[in-house]
């Protein structure tokens, strides 16, 4: 809202304008902050107008500011040019030096104002006077698309948009091997899981680069029985790049992406995640080229006893009431099942399918696995005796499948399973109720009523100061194993199977 007349206003504008152009910069700004109170305006306008002068006035000229003519961007080009079309800051540091250096040998002969002038050039306006000449020759500087801005372009798909797509349709995750400590390198799985069908495949990564990761994909697309139609992933950057998405563009695979920090968009392959990479593989940490290839050996017999013979469950339909969750799932079918019930697929790879699995043993395929995990387990442990190439020697089949009758008895028989804890170590102190033991035993044995609280009063009782409040925990320890042994005796009717330290109460 403007505080003075229209009148008023040009009648001010009149008698500041001049005075403001002639001005210097602090009298400008005490100017222009009186002439934007007074009227009200935002100081940019009050700054244009001012600086225009008052209206029907032609506006002053500004005086040009181009002092590099053309004489001189031809000779700022040879400058660039004989310094290997190196950037402007590099440029400006180097004129001082290349400028008398060609001079010298006759290759550049200047009047003293551009020569001047050259020595004097920013670098800043070096990169705009030979922004044409990059732009032509072809190396501008190349503005990379930012991961964010790439992200965008890439559509989302949630967990409730698949909508029983056909086979071909996956998700895909990445499994890091690194074991305890997430630093240096090491190998990572590549996981696909048909959304369909469940079909998985596993492949290893030995690192995490975006032209090696197409180049899996590619041997894992040749032994898939369908073919690639869509790709899902998460916004890891090994996955969202141009690398990937020309890559799909090219292959016609739809390429999506979940949203971040929402796994259960990609339910499908995080299930697979631990139901199979870290079943088979467990959680140690792989690196190198030998761990790679055995890996390798292992998903190539994995990929067939999974997808041919285990079954696995599929959500059928989700209902929410509430907090409550009711789901219901489709009968148990293994991959293979799924695909040949599915009636999208083709009749050649209906076939083909049929008789890959009619070939299979699954005893075998076990087998085999067995002996690879046992391989990778020692390349880890660097116990390998034979040399890393060499193929994991097979388990007879005979042998290994009479093994099975009693491999119930060994607990577990993965070999890349996690380490069993070592067992709880004993007392490491003296016990501090060595000596009042037997009465507590005897008190306990006339009343089992008694607390743990007033066994340690009665004891405190007849021993002052021997016996502080902090033993309170031990006592109640000491009372649970008698309460138990009394139990075991009476309510079982046997006698008590716990060892001799717990029922002497030499256990805190």
């Amino acid at each position: 809202m403007r505080r003075v007349s229209m009148a008023t206003r040009d009648e001010l504008l009149m008698a500041l304008a001049a005075r403001y152009r002639g001005s210097g910069r602090a009298d400008k700004t005490r100017i222009l902050d009186e002439f934007a109170s007074v009227t009200g305006y935002h100081r940019k306008h009050a700054m244009r107008l001012l600086r225009a002068g008052p209206p029907g006035q032609a506006p002053a000229a500004r005086p040009e500011r181009r002092v590099y003519n053309a004489a001189l961007r031809e000779a700022l080009s040879v400058l660039w040019e004989a310094s290997d079309r190196i950037c402007g800051k590099r440029l400006k540091a180097m004129i001082p030096t290349l400028l008398p250096a060609m001079e010298r040998h006759g290759h550049l002969d200047l009047v003293p104002e551009i020569r001047a002038a050259l020595l004097a050039i920013s670098a800043a306006t070096i990169d705009r006077a030979l922004a044409p000449q990059r732009e032509r020759a072809g190396a501008g500087t190349r503005r990379r698309r930012s991961p964010s801005a790439l992200r965008r372009l890439i559509p989302v798909r949630t967990f409730s948009d698949w909508n029983d797509p056909p086979p071909g349709f996956i998700e895909v995750d990445l499994v890091a091997h690194s074991g305890p400590v997430a630093s240096g390198a090491f190998i990572q799985t590549l996981v696909l899981t048909d959304i369909a069908t469940g079909w998985t495949e596993c492949a290893p990564l030995l690192f995490r680069e975006q032209t090696l990761l197409v180049g899996v994909l590619c041997e894992v697309r040749a032994r898939m029985p369908f073919p690639l139609l869509g790709f899902d992933s998460d916004n890891d950057s090994v996955f969202i790049n141009e690398t990937m998405r020309d890559y799909c563009l090219a292959e016609g695979i739809v390429f999506t992406r979940c949203r971040p920090y929402r796994k259960n968009d990609q339910a499908h392959v995080e299930q697979k995640n631990g139901a199979i990479v870290r079943r088979i593989v467990g959680y140690r940490r792989f690196e190198g080229m030998a761990a790679a290839r055995k890996l390798a050996a292992l998903y190539a017999r994995t990929r067939l006893f999974v997808n041919a013979f285990q079954p696995s469950f599929k959500l059928a339909e989700k209902e929410r009431d509430g907090a409550r969750v009711r789901k219901r799932y489709h009968a148990p079918a293994t991959p293979c099942d799924r695909l040949l019930a599915d009636p999208r697929i083709s009749e050649e790879v209906r076939r083909r399918v049929e008789a890959e699995r009619a070939d299979l043993d699954p005893v075998r395929l076990l087998a085999e696995i067995r002996s690879g995990q046992h391989a990778l387990v020692a390349i880890t442990e660097g116990t390998l005796a034979l040399p890393v190439d060499t193929p994991a020697a097979p388990i007879p089949v005979a042998d290994f499948l009479a093994g099975l009758r009693t491999a119930w008895q060994m607990g577990e028989v993965r070999p890349t399973a996690q380490p069993t804890l070592k067992p709880k170590r004993g007392r490491r102190r003296p016990d501090p109720l060595v000596a009042a033991t037997d009465d507590l035993r005897s008190w306990f044995e006339a009343d089992p009523t008694q607390t743990g609280s007033q066994l340690l009063l009665r004891l405190q009782a007849s021993n002052p100061d021997h016996y502080p409040d902090a033993l309170l925990r031990t006592v109640q320890r000491r009372l649970r194993i008698w309460r138990r042994e009394v139990a075991s005796q009476l309510v079982l009717g046997m006698p008590s199977q716990l060892p001799a330290a717990a029922l002497s109460g030499t256990y805190a």
